[in-house]
């Protein structure tokens, strides 16, 4: 249930991030409602990962794989292209996700 709940709010703050961006800096009311309640919503959620995960590897999650859905909702929604380093870069942290998970002895299995 741990990676259910630090899923659910990598979800919540890639959503609120998203939002965030259409929110115009806070101009538009629904973008802006959205972006406090996924945010809140993402810490939550992190909290009750962080039960029984270390701060550490769940943050490594968190950030890693926000970092990568952030960037792939860009290109779809905004259009936004990463160039070539951008895209080595998102690899290297997928690979470093992967590498926690699959061989990190502090991960809980």
């Amino acid at each position: 249930m741990t990676y259910v709940f630090l899923a659910l709010a990598i979800v919540a703050e890639v959503v609120g991030t998203s939002a965030l961006k259409a929110s115009q800096e806070f101009s538009r009311f629904w973008p802006s409602v959205l972006v406090v309640v996924c945010y809140g919503l993402a810490f939550y959620l992190l909290s009750l990962a962080l039960r029984t995960l270390p701060v550490g590897i769940a943050y490594a999650f968190w950030a890693g794989l926000g970092i990568v859905l952030v960037t792939l909702i860009g290109i779809v929604v905004y259009g936004e292209r990463p160039d070539l380093p951008a895209v080595v870069g998102l690899g290297m942290i997928i690979g470093g996700v992967v590498v926690i998970q699959v061989f990190s002895s502090v991960s809980s299995h």
